[in-house]
C-alpha cells in the first residue's frame, strides 16, 4: 500500500523518517524497524528455462538437477569468485517441491546474492555438525540460471492480508514492521514475524568513532562508485549489457544517452527512411522482463510514435512480442512489453509507424521492471579499503561495517522516495520547506524519484516564451578598458553586466520584465549587437555576453583586478582548493543587481546555458537555505583566520598576552577589508584573555553572516525563477553544477559531444587535435572551448569542419563560429603545430565570426 492511499500510513512513516534522520545526525543506532531481518525464510527453487541443464551442472552453482533433486551447495561464508571445495561445508539434496529454511539475513558480493543458515537450519540437512552458520547462493550475477526464490512474495502476503485479516501472514519485511510499529491501527496491530536478533544488531551497530560527515561520505562513494559504471546505460544499467539504435540525428545533444539520463526534457532522435527505426537491448544474462516502458511526449507532434512492435529472441532469431498502438495525447509513460517468464538474450522495440505519417522518431526515456530486481548495485567487495582512498574518514572502518551500513542507508532513500512527493512544497501554493530535509541533502544524490520530481516541478512552473527577444546594443571596447582600470569609472557603467542589465530594462511602464522561466528549448535570451564587430547574433553572441558577464564579476586571473562591486576575493588566494574563490561584497548595498544575478542563476539551472560563479560551499549552501558551520565552511573563505582563533582558544595566558598585548579590540576585518565592530560602542576595548572565547564566539558571527543580506537578495532572485521544492531536492553541489557547468573538461567528454563534417574522425589533422587537447591543462581546454562554443564549461557541443579556405595551408590559426558551435580546422603538419595555434587562438582570438561588415545593419 502506498502511503497516498491511506493518511495514517503517510503520517506514520514521516514520523518514522523525522526519527530516522535524528538518528543519522546524532549518530545513534537506527530503529530496529529500518534493520529488521526475519529470523526463518523459506526458499525454493526456481528453473530459468533458458539456460540449459549444464550450465548449472558443477557444484559450485547455485542448483543441480539430478534425477528429480536439486543439489544445493553449503559454504563456509560467502566466496567473491568461484569457490574453493576447502568451504564447502556439505550438499543439500533438494527433492522436487522442497523448501529449505534459511535466515533473512542476505549477504551480496560480485559473484553473487548469498543467504545464511543458523546452527538449526543446517541441522535439518546434516546432523553432527561442529559450525554455526553455513551460506548458500541464492542467485549468480554473472550466469544467470537456476535460482533460490522466497515462497511468499510480498504480493501475494498483502493480498492474502487483505483477503483473510493481517494474522494469515505475519510481517516479513521491513517496511511492512515499520507500518505496523509506527502507523495507527484500528483494531490490534499486525503480527511481525521473529526478527533474527544478531542480524538486526550488525545492521544497527555504529562504529566509536563514526560521525554524520562518514555516512556523507559513504552516499557520496556510492553513489560515484555506481554512476561511473555503465555511465550510457543510465537507469537500466543493471539490466542491459548495451543499447544499439538504428541511427542519431546530427544534434551530438540527442543521443541514444538520453533515453537513460532520467531527463523528459531531453530524447533521442532518429536520422533514417521512414519505418526503419529500432532500439535494441542486449538484456544481462538472467534478467526477467517483467514491464518494458517507454517515455513519449505528444507535444513532439509527427516525431511521436504512432504503433510499436517489440521482438525478442537470441541473435536475428526474434519473435514479435506484442505490438501496440500509442494514444496520440500521451504525455508520460507507456508500457510496451510486460511479464515475460523467461530470459531473452535482446529484446528490439521497432516504431513501425509515427504520427502525422511523421519519418524520424524521438523517444525520451526507457525504463524496465524485472525479476531480478536485488539493488544489484550494492555489494560488499566495493568497501575493500584499496577502494577507498579518496574517503580517508571510510579507510579505517571494516568493509563488512560499511556493507551493512550502506545497505541500511539504501533502505532509508527507499523509504524516503516514498515520501518525496508528500515532503517537497508545491510551486502553486507555498514557499515553504520541509526542514529535516535540509540536514540529509547528500543522501538525496541516491534518489530514484527526485530526478522526475525536479523536472515536473519546473514543468510546473513554466511561462511562455516571451513575445519578442530584447536586442541589446554591447560595446566590449569600452568594457575591456573598464576592466583594465575599474577605478577610472566607479559607476561601472561601461561594464557589460551593467549594459545588459540596462538594456534589458522596460522601455514603459506596460512591458514586462523578464521572469527567465521559459521552457528549455528556449535557449537564447536576447540578442547581441557588439558595436564595432561583425555578428549576426544566432546565439553565439549572447553566449559570449554570459561569458563575458561571468568573467567580470569573478575574474579568473588572480592578477586582474575585480572590475565590478558586486563580490569580492576571498583571502585564500592562491592556496589549496579554495583558491581564487569570491564572496557577495559585504558594504555592497545594490540588492536589487544582487537579486538579477540570483534570476540570471535560476534561469542557467533551468536551461542550457552556465554563469560560471567561482563562489566557495558557503554562499551555494546559503543559496540553499543550508546550515553552514564555521570549522567546517568558512576554511573556504578565510583558513588563516580560523586557524588563529583555534590557537587562540587554547594558548595559556603568558602566550596570548605576548602574542596580542593591548593591541586586540573587538573589532574585526571583512572580506572587502573594512573593519566592524563586535560589540557596540567596543571598538577600542582590549580583548583580555579571560574573555577571549566570548570574542572568538563574536568574530565567528560577524565572519558567517557579513554577506547575509547580500545572499539573501540573490536567494529572492534565484526563488522567481525556480521553486523551492528543486533547491529542496537539490544538493549545494549540484545546484552549483547546473548553475556554473562542469568544470573538469576531459579529453574524453568532448569527444562524447563532438561531430565531424566533410572529415573522418580517423584523419591525421583530426588525431593531431585530440593528441594536442590531450596535452591541454583543463584551463587551456575551458578556453578552447570558449573560442569554439562560446561556453566555457561542459556540456557544449562542437562540431569539426575542414579550414573555410579548403587550402592545404599548414600556418593559418583556426577559425570558429561560436553561433554554431563550429571550428574550422586546418591541416597542420604535425600535432605539436596543431597545439600551438590552438592555444594561441583559444587565448587571444575573440570567439565571434566576423563574416559580415561591422557597420552593416
Amino acid at each position: 500500500m502506498s502511503p497516498g492511499d491511506s493518511p495514517h500510513i503517510l503520517l506514520g512513516r514521516v514520523r518514522f523518517l523525522i526519527e530516522c534522520i535524528e538518528c543519522f545526525r546524532h549518530n545513534k543506532p537506527l530503529p530496529e524497524a529500518l534493520c529488521f531481518v526475519p529470523k526463518e525464510v523459506c526458499y525454493k527453487i526456481c528453473k530459468d528455462s533458458s539456460f540449459s541443464s549444464t550450465s548449472c551442472s558443477s557444484a559450485t552453482s547455485t542448483g543441480s538437477s539430478t534425477a528429480g533433486k536439486t543439489i544445493i551447495s553449503v559454504w563456509e561464508c560467502p566466496s567473491q569468485s568461484l569457490p574453493s571445495k576447502k568451504l564447502l561445508k556439505f550438499n543439500i539434496e533438494a527433492k522436487k517441491g522442497t523448501c529449505i529454511r534459511a535466515t533473512g539475513e542476505e549477504y551480496c558480493n560480485t559473484y553473487g546474492l548469498w543467504v545464511k543458515l543458523n546452527k538449526e537450519q543446517l541441522e535439518e540437512h546434516k546432523s553432527g555438525l561442529d559450525v554455526e552458520e553455513g551460506w548458500i547462493l541464492v542467485c549468480k550475477h554473472a550466469e544467470g540460471g537456476d535460482r533460490l526464490v522466497p515462497v511468499e512474495s510480498q504480493e501475494r502476503v498483502q493480498r492474502q492480508g487483505q483477503l483473510f485479516g493481517y494474522d494469515y501472514n505475519p510481517y516479513t519485511r521491513w517496511e511492512q514492521v515499520v507500518d505496523a510499529q509506527c502507523c495507527l491501527h484500528l483494531g490490534s496491530k499486525p503480527r511481525v514475524a521473529q526478527q533474527d536478533d544478531v542480524a538486526v544488531q550488525k545492521l544497527r551497530y555504529v562504529p566509536p568513532t563514526w560521525t554524520f560527515e562518514c555516512d556523507e561520505d559513504l552516499v557520496h562513494y556510492f553513489y560515484d562508485h555506481i554512476g561511473k559504471e555503465d555511465e550510457d546505460l543510465g537507469s537500466i544499467k543493471q539490466y542491459v549489457e548495451s543499447i544499439d539504435v538504428s541511427s542519431c540525428s546530427e544534434d551530438p545533444n540527442g543521443g541514444a544517452w538520453c533515453m537513460t539520463d532520467g531527463d523528459t526534457d531531453t530524447y533521442w532522435e532518429s536520422d533514417g527512411a521512414q519505418g526503419q527505426h529500432w532500439i535494441r537491448l542486449r538484456m544481462k544474462k538472467g534478467t526477467v522482463l517483467k514491464k518494458l516502458i517507454l517515455t513519449l511526449d505528444t507535444t513532439d507532434d509527427n516525431y511521436m510514435p504512432k504503433r510499436i512492435a517489440v521482438y525478442g529472441g537470441e541473435g536475428d532469431n526474434l519473435k514479435k512480442l506484442s505490438d501496440v498502438n500509442i494514444d496520440e495525447s500521451l504525455i508520460g509513460e507507456v508500457c510496451i512489453l510486460e511479464d515475460m517468464t523467461a530470459h531473452l538474450p535482446v529484446i528490439e522495440i521497432r516504431i513501425v509507424e509515427c504520427r502525422g505519417e511523421g519519418i524520424d522518431v524521438r523517444i525520451r526515456g526507457i525504463k524496465i521492471k524485472s525479476s531480478r530486481e536485488r539493488d544489484l548495485g550494492l555489494n560488499a567487495d566495493m568497501f575493500q579499503s584499496p577502494n577507498l582512498v579518496r574517503y580517508p574518514r571510510l579507510e579505517g572502518t571494516d568493509s563488512e561495517v560499511l556493507y551493512r551500513r550502506a545497505l541500511v542507508i539504501q533502505r532509508f532513500i527507499s523509504l524516503l522516495d516514498g515520501l518525496l512527493p508528500h515532503l517537497v512544497p508545491a510551486w502553486d501554493y507555498t514557499l515553504g520547506t520541509f526542514n529535516h530535509l535540509k540536514h540529509i541533502k547528500q543522501f538525496l544524490l541516491l534518489s530514484k524519484r527526485r530526478s522526475a520530481l525536479i523536472t515536473q516541478c519546473l514543468k510546473d512552473s513554466e511561462t511562455s516564451k516571451p513575445d519578442f527577444m530584447p536586442r541589446l546594443y554591447i560595446n566590449r571596447r569600452l568594457a575591456m578598458e573598464h576592466r583594465d582600470n575599474p577605478s577610472l569609472d566607479p559607476s561601472c557603467k561601461h561594464a557589460v553586466f551593467i549594459q545588459v542589465y540596462e538594456g534589458l530594462k522596460p522601455s514603459d511602464k506596460n512591458e514586462k520584465m523578464l521572469d527567465y522561466r521559459w521552457p528549455v528549448s528556449y535557449d537564447q535570451w536576447w540578442e547581441c549587437k557588439f558595436i564595432s564587430e561583425g555578428i549576426i547574433d544566432q546565439g553565439g553572441g549572447f553566449r559570449d555576453s554570459l561569458a563575458d558577464m561571468s568573467e567580470e564579476l569573478c575574474p579568473s586571473s588572480a592578477e586582474c583586478p575585480v572590475p565590478l562591486p558586486f563580490l569580492t576575493r576571498t583571502s585564500n588566494l592562491g592556496t589549496g582548493e579554495a583558491r581564487d574563490r569570491y564572496v557577495p561584497n559585504p558594504s555592497c548595498r545594490e540588492f536589487h543587481k544582487y537579486e538579477w544575478i540570483g534570476q540570471l542563476m535560476g534561469a542557467a539551472l533551468r536551461g542550457k546555458e552556465f554563469l560560471v560563479l567561482a563562489l566557495p560551499g558557503i554562499v551555494w549552501k546559503q543559496l540553499m537555505g543550508e546550515e553552514v558551520s564555521w570549522s567546517k565552511d568558512f576554511p573556504a573563505v578565510d583558513s588563516v583566520l580560523v586557524k588563529l582563533l583555534e590557537a587562540m582558544e587554547s594558548m595559556d595566558k603568558e602566550t596570548f598576552e605576548f602574542k596580542f598585548g593591548s593591541e586586540l579590540t573587538y573589532t574585526t576585518l571583512l572580506s572587502d577589508g573594512g573593519v566592524v565592530e563586535l560589540s557596540p560602542g567596543c571598538s577600542s576595548t582590549v580583548v583580555k584573555y579571560e574573555d577571549r572565547k566570548e570574542f572568538i564566539r563574536l568574530v565567528q558571527k560577524a565572519r558567517l553572516e557579513e554577506s547575509r543580506e547580500q545572499i539573501a537578495a540573490m536567494q529572492a532572485g534565484l526563488l522567481k525563477v525556480v521553486p523551492q521544492a528543486v533547491l529542496d531536492l537539490l544538493t549545494w553541489q549540484e545546484l552549483e553544477k547546473k548553475v556554473c557547468g562542469d568544470p573538469e573538461i576531459t579529453v574524453e567528454a568532448l569527444k562524447r559531444l563532438t561531430r565531424y563534417e566533410d572529415l573522418e574522425h580517423s584523419e591525421v589533422r583530426v588525431q593531431y587535435l585530440w593528441e594536442a587537447l590531450t596535452n591541454f591543462t583543463n584551463e587551456d581546454r575551458s578556453r578552447f572551448l570558449r573560442f569554439v562554443t562560446g561556453r566555457s564549461r561542459l556540456p557544449a557541443p562542437i562540431y569539426i569542419f575542414p579550414d573555410k579556405q579548403g587550402t592545404e595551408t599548414t600556418d593559418a590559426l583556426p577559425q570558429s563560429s561560436t553561433c554554431s558551435s563550429t571550428l574550422f580546422l586546418p591541416n597542420y603538419p604535425s600535432a605539436k603545430v596543431c597545439e600551438e595555434k590552438l592555444r594561441y587562438a583559444a587565448y587571444n582570438c575573440v570567439a565571434i565570426d566576423t563574416d559580415m561588415s561591422p557597420w552593416e545593419e
